[in-house]
């Protein structure tokens, strides 16, 4: 039976930034706009559980269903639960799945406090491409379809979804924040599909970064954390401290990008995943300063 801190390592606390980062930035574009029902803490922070839920959720249905498909038998990455035995696929199976009630529940509450009930039909196609990006008889995270999953997803719906629900607006600010954060996350996939190609290429899971290869998977990496680094300073158009604060990033960006292109394997990776997480978290948290008006502080 897996302990109390083997389900917290199972959870994947490391990708946690990539949920909190869109509704930070999300909340920011919406002050900088102006919201029309007034920016609520409450309404922040059930969307920062939603996010954070769905997260979590996504991180355990990986660990259930690359277990049960023996792709995490050998890897180099952080425990999994179901391929090490520490916990019963069943019983990984339905956290992932009581993880997805919670930002249902959550997300209801969200649509009803701020009257988007739209965003129902949103959430639900969510939680189902959560579930089939590695789960299902044809997962499309096995097809290399993962990262647009994670740029639609924990880019342009949860920075865009925060932002609609706070101010009913969709500023050109919050476009540039989400499509930047949503670049930076599948930065995060890369860098982990990166240092896991020799085993997910024995076991025919075919990630962008093995459709790639890994010369071309490293540069793909760089691309993607200097293009969302370029949109946070474009937002600087509406709000002008932003490029101050993503020059402040470049040598973050300088050091992931150089550890990305070099020979690192396995291992050796995974202060790549972990520094690209905590740059998200960052980006969210600076992005989100510059666009809040002066005013407001």
């Amino acid at each position: 039976m897996a302990t109390a801190t083997e389900w917290i390592q199972g959870a994947r606390l490391r990708t946690l930034p990539a949920a909190l980062a869109p509704v930070l930035i999300g909340t920011g574009a919406a002050l900088r706009e102006g919201a029309t029902l007034g920016v609520s803490v409450p309404r922040g922070l059930l969307a920062a559980g939603v996010a954070v839920a769905l997260q979590v959720g996504v991180n355990y249905a990986n660990d259930y269903s690359d277990g049960v498909r023996g792709t995490d038998d050998v890897r180099a990455g952080p425990m999994r639960l179901t391929a090490t035995g520490k916990a019963a696929p069943g019983t990984v199976k339905r956290a992932a799945f009581a993880s997805f009630a919670v930002a249902a529940a959550l997300g209801l509450g969200l649509v009803a406090v701020s009257g988007t009930w739209w965003l129902l039909a949103v959430g639900a196609l969510a939680v189902l491409a959560a579930w089939y990006y590695t789960g299902g008889a044809r997962p499309y995270g096995y097809l290399g379809l993962g990262e647009v999953f994670v740029f639609v997803f924990f880019g342009l719906v949860a920075t865009l979804g925060t932002t609609w629900t706070q101010s009913y607006t969709l500023p050109p600010t919050a476009w540039l924040g989400a499509s930047g954060v949503g670049l930076l996350s599948c930065a995060i996939l890369m860098a982990n599909n990166l240092r896991d190609i020799p085993t997910d290429t024995l076991s025919g899971k075919r990630t962008l970064a093995v459709r790639l290869g890994e010369r071309r998977a490293r540069r793909a990496y760089v691309a993607l954390v200097w293009t969302a680094l370029a949109l946070g300073g474009l937002c600087a158009f509406w709000a002008p401290t932003a490029v101050l604060f993503m020059a402040v990033l470049i040598p973050a960006a300088l050091r992931l990008s150089t550890r990305a292109l070099s020979t690192a394997q396995g291992r050796d990776l995974i202060p790549l995943l972990s520094g690209t997480g905590l740059l998200v978290l960052v980006y969210g948290i600076f992005l989100t300063i510059a666009l809040i008006p002066p005013a407001t502080f």
